[in-house]
């Protein structure tokens, strides 16, 4: 994925394991392969069964953990967690796993996703006398575990989740025991693996095959499991519904190598740039996609129409994050720095595009810019999802409205905003059948919120975006 000239982030990923003296090391290697959820932050809590040890910090896994820190966090289980910052939300107090300790014991908390009522929660325990010690959504479910303290914890922790709205996968653990529960409706992925007689727990199925574990099944919406010595027990929190599992997952933010709910995200994003082909037809000389997301779908668009797949675009995996842009002039060198058109493939030729999505727009402008100075005769766009016209609340930086290129634009402005000698999106259709292939009912499928603008939950009156805290 291209960082911050994508301009889509998802905010992390978490991995967990139970039961393993080297649990650390494993989380480790687990928050590795989930690095594309999460590049600005990472940390791992451990336990030995008597204390709860931490490690967190900015930056890539690498910059975060050292052998020496991971020899320290002894303990035979582990939570870990990457993330990406948010706006006003970036400080070293907001890295997950949050660590709290009291009288009666430690507890750690990592989550994925977002929660819609997080503010009147905030408001509500404020009142109440509750010090709040970050702006993390995360910290909400830590002061209604604790203000649940007369039940036992698990009652504890399944009714604080009832009172929770939105999207979450949340990974909680004691001095002796982990919790892992998913939200009603299952808008995050996370899966349940096993290695030996060790437990282990991911937001992506890629990184069991990464540590050497098996993949068992999904955490079910509504559904919370509680990990200990004694084995793994299965309560549910709340009444099942359909699940709505996030289609951006599909479109773009999982590896290609993971699985969701039972289907390989790799093959359903061919699919998708076949559905895309048979929408969109056009006249060219060869098809690329751009790195990394896009690959799959540009294979497929590719399989469809007959036209050759060719690599004509090529990410640099050695640079960084570039923070210092001065001036327009530097920010156009730092996508070149990053992506490069590769002149003898598409010189002369009539080029098909193909993205994954459109956001603000500046990034497509910017590719097809490069591709034409490269030679391109024409440039094609063909975007393998629909136009997001509507922000996300469950914890994807799609901005407000103002900023979405397709909330005001019809499809003829964007083609002409970004420099495109044509320009298509995959219909809403198109993206579930090549996610389901009919096996499920548009109703009952996938989050579509940010193509159609149905939420699956309640979006409350003070809901704040995810990447508008101050």
């Amino acid at each position: 994925m291209l960082g911050e000239i994508k301009g889509l982030n998802e905010e992390c990923g978490i991995f967990g394991v139970w039961g393993h003296p080297e649990s650390a090391q494993l989380t480790y290697y687990g928050l590795h392969a989930l690095q594309h959820r999460g590049q600005e932050g990472a940390g791992i809590v451990t336990t030995d069964g008597e204390q709860l040890k931490i490690a967190k910090g900015h930056g890539l896994i690498n910059d975060v953990f050292s052998q020496n820190q991971l020899e320290d966090l002894q303990g035979h289980a582990s939570v870990g967690h990457v993330r990406y910052a948010t706006a006003g939300d970036g400080g070293y107090e907001n890295i997950q796993p949050l660590l709290f300790r009291s009288q009666t014991g430690g507890l750690a908390l990592a989550h994925n996703g977002n929660l819609v009522n997080a503010q009147a929660l905030k408001n509500q325990l404020e009142a109440q006398g509750s010090i709040l010690q970050t702006t993390s959504d995360t910290e909400v479910v830590a002061h209604l575990i604790k203000r649940a303290r007369h039940l036992p914890l698990e009652q504890a922790i399944s009714e604080a989740f009832s009172m929770i709205k939105g999207a979450y996968a949340f990974l909680v653990m004691t001095e002796d025991c982990m919790f892992v529960a998913n939200d009603p409706r299952g808008l995050r992925p996370l899966s349940l693996g096993h290695m030996g007689d060790s437990w282990m727990v991911s937001s992506e199925t890629c990184a069991f095959d990464v540590v050497g574990a098996t993949y068992d099944r999904e955490i079910k919406p509504g559904e919370l499991l509680m990990i200990s010595d004694e084995g793994v027990e299965s309560i549910r929190f709340s009444a099942p519904i359909q699940r709505t599992l996030c289609s951006m997952e599909y479109v773009y933010f999982s590896r290609p190598d993971s699985n969701l709910d039972g289907k390989n995200v790799h093959a359903s994003r061919k699919r998708m740039g076949k559905s895309l082909a048979e929408e969109a037809p056009v006249d060219a000389d060869v098809v690329t996609g751009v790195p990394d997301s896009s690959i799959s779908a540009a294979i497929g668009y590719a399989e469809a129409s007959g036209i050759p797949y060719e690599l004509g675009l090529i990410k640099n995996r050695y640079v960084g994050r570039t923070f210092i842009q001065p001036s327009q002039e530097l920010r156009e060198q730092g996508v070149k720095m990053k992506l490069s058109a590769v002149r003898g493939i598409v010189e002369g030729k009539r080029v098909v595009m193909v993205d994954d999505s459109i956001v603000r727009g500046t990034t497509s402008r910017r590719i097809v810019k490069m591709l034409k100075e490269a030679g391109a005769k024409e440039v094609h766009v063909r975007i393998a999802s629909p136009p997001i016209e509507n922000p996300c609340y469950y914890g994807i930086d799609t901005s407000n409205s103002g900023e979405l290129i397709a909330a005001n634009r019809s499809v003829e402005e964007i083609e002409a905003q970004i420099g495109a000698d044509s320009l298509n999106f995959l219909s809403v259709d198109g993206l579930n059948d090549s996610i389901y292939q009919g096996e499920e009912s548009m109703e009952h499928g996938g989050c579509m919120a940010c193509f159609t603008g149905n939420y699956p939950t309640e979006i409350y009156p003070n809901t704040v975006h995810p990447y508008e805290k101050l």
